[in-house]
């Protein structure tokens, strides 16, 4: 059996939570190699002469950044969905139950 199903309500803190979450963790895969090889590619010394220190911390700070940049955007989309749904209707989709 085939049922049609509406979403008219999305949790802005709990879908936030989830894909702030998300987003941090995943970050990773890509920023961990990408600081890896600046770290190869960056040269010691700048023009002047001076040391130039590899900046570990955006290790910590970028995907703590992806968390608080994504859990705002989604809290907010979150939010403009919850409002025009009331006028344009919700998400849609299919579901068919099926014995196990």
């Amino acid at each position: 059996m085939k049922t049609k199903i509406q979403i008219r309500k999305f949790s802005p803190h709990q879908n936030a939570k989830v894909f702030g979450i998300l987003i941090a963790v995943t970050s990773l895969f890509f920023i961990v190699p990408m600081m890896l090889f600046m770290a190869i590619a960056l040269p010691d010394t700048g023009q002047n002469g001076i040391s130039m220190g590899f900046p570990l911390t955006m290790l910590l700070v970028m995907p703590v950044m992806y968390l608080v940049m994504t859990y705002i955007s989604v809290s907010i989309g979150s939010i403009i969905y919850n409002f025009l749904v009331k006028y344009i209707g919700g998400i849609e989709y299919e579901s068919e139950e099926k014995d196990v």
